[in-house]
């Protein structure tokens, strides 16, 4: 895995800069040789238009010697690299500073005249400076008359009208050419040294982000193992950090469910094979007569007692699934949520009594409409009224309240006695997880209640908490939407 994501990391960089520097040189040159190509021409039209005016004001002296006297000894001193061809109307030779000329040795330069004796004009494409003046301009070896590449540029003779010869100023661009090769070769040699040090910026780049990555897939290979303490390093605050403390968040959650499934898994195992003990026992002896005729209404109702006991695991079990796999369906209607608090509190009249408890019913309206699905709201109420009457001390204070705010109505249950322990309110909602871990009070329950009270306000898009502290007592809360009043409000009260 890192050594193909490093390779297409590495392709893609290469490929751009690549494409970046070729783009950059043929720019570089291109300008460059424009840039050179424009000023040869403007000197050596320049000089053409010298020698053009030259001839025109020295009418009937010799050739040669207007052309020693205005290419020789006065043009030539504008560039010493610029020659000068004068040639007829049909491209016939007729002076050349080629033959005119001496080298630095002082050697008589070759006559090309005697071995080209004309120029083939049709090189030379038309032009037209900057100011309009036409020119003809050409970029070649002249058509072989010399052995290199050069810059020409002819300017016409006239007399009467009549084009009657060239003057021809030509360069040649070897110069340029070596200062094109050596800017090839800059661009070339920087973009070298550019490569390499996006492939050394790319390894570590690359193994910024494979390292965890590599991580992450040795630990997951250790969650398929059943082994959920591998966590992965996290450094810096970028999209891999994000991820990785994403993982180590997610193999947390892992962890701490297999915790509860364990946990889950033995208390499942304790309620079943308890009552079924019970049953099993209490049955085997009113058959073989082990238990006396009269005292068979008395563990008949025993067992009544863990049947209806293993009647509200399975059904626990049941609403679990059918609401993690979203086969329940919820039928959202206008009721008075209070009626159905008050129905609550009727069916734990005799789990009140028993302990003692002070009631407390306190509703900003006597009718409080609320827009969910009934029965699952009887649901989540009746859990959290169960919870909170098991958890209370002998003689405590146990409310119910329900107030209205911002279109919502917040129903509250109150109870004094055992709280929840800090560490335990974060997974307080979890399936499985029971703070009662001693099973000193919460005997029969299997950490199912209150994940299926969250369960059931989150798919109605509310909102449900817990407060417990030592000294005030655990207070759960949760949300409702508010639905039309189809009855006539009453008045604030409660019921103590």
């Amino acid at each position: 895995m890192f050594k193909s994501t490093f390779a297409k990391y590495l392709t893609a960089f290469v490929l751009i800069i690549l494409i970046s520097f070729l783009m950059l040189s043929g720019l570089i040159t291109s300008m460059i040789k424009s840039y050179v190509n424009e000023e040869k021409e403007n000197s050596l039209l320049a000089t053409s238009n010298a020698i053009v005016a030259g001839i025109r004001d020295s009418e009937g002296l010799d050739k040669a010697v207007i052309f020693q006297r205005y290419v020789v000894s006065t043009l030539l001193k504008i560039d010493s690299e610029l020659e000068v061809i004068i040639a007829g109307k049909n491209g016939e030779i007729l002076l050349t500073s080629l033959t005119d000329l001496k080298d630095e040795s002082g050697n008589r330069l070759p006559d090309i005249s005697q071995t080209h004796g004309s120029v083939n004009m049709s090189l030379f494409d038309a032009m037209s400076d900057v100011n309009g003046e036409s020119y003809l301009v050409h970029h070649g070896n002249i058509g072989g008359i010399v052995g290199e590449s050069h810059v020409a540029c002819a300017k016409e003779i006239t007399a009467s009208g009549q084009v009657c010869g060239y003057v021809i100023s030509f360069s040649s661009t070897a110069n340029e050419d070596r200062l094109l090769s050596i800017t090839r070769r800059a661009v070339i040699n920087s973009s070298a040294w550019v490569m390499l040090a996006a492939v050394i910026a790319i390894y570590f780049i690359t193994e910024r982000i494979i390292h965890p990555l590599r991580n992450m897939t040795s630990a997951a290979k250790q969650f398929a193992k059943g082994d959920f303490e591998s966590r992965v390093s996290v450094y810096g605050e970028d999209e891999v950090s994000e991820l990785g403390r994403a993982f180590n968040h997610m193999a947390e959650s892992l962890e701490n469910l297999e915790k509860m499934r364990n946990s889950f898994l033995a208390s499942v195992s304790h309620d079943l094979r308890t009552p079924m003990t019970t049953i099993s026992g209490f049955i085997d002896g009113i058959t073989s007569g082990a238990i006396p005729s009269e005292k068979h209404d008395y563990y008949l109702n025993i067992i009544s007692v863990e049947v209806h006991r293993l009647s509200r695991l399975v059904s626990e079990l049941l609403d679990v699934s059918r609401l993690e796999s979203g086969d329940r369906k919820f039928e959202f209607v206008d009721f008075d949520v209070a009626e159905v608090a008050r129905l609550i509190l009727i069916s734990f009249e005799n789990k009140i009594d028993e302990k003692h408890l002070d009631v407390e019913f306190d509703v900003e309206e006597d009718y409080m409409s609320a827009h969910a699905d009934k029965d699952a709201v009887y649901q989540v109420l009746y859990n959290l009224c169960h919870n909170a009457i098991k958890f209370s001390g002998d003689g405590g204070k146990f409310k119910i309240g329900m107030v209205k705010k911002d279109g919502r109505i917040e129903v509250s249950v109150f109870n004094e006695g055992q709280v929840i322990p800090a560490e335990d309110i974060p997974m307080i909602f979890e399936r499985f997880y029971k703070s009662d871990k001693s099973r000193g009070l919460d005997k029969s329950g299997v950490g199912l209640g209150l994940y299926i009270c969250k369960t059931i306000i989150d798919a109605h898009g509310e909102q449900i908490s817990v407060e417990s502290k030592e000294g005030y007592g655990t207070e759960f809360r949760f949300t409702l939407k508010e639905g039309e009043a189809i009855k006539k409000k009453g008045h604030r009260g409660a019921i103590e």
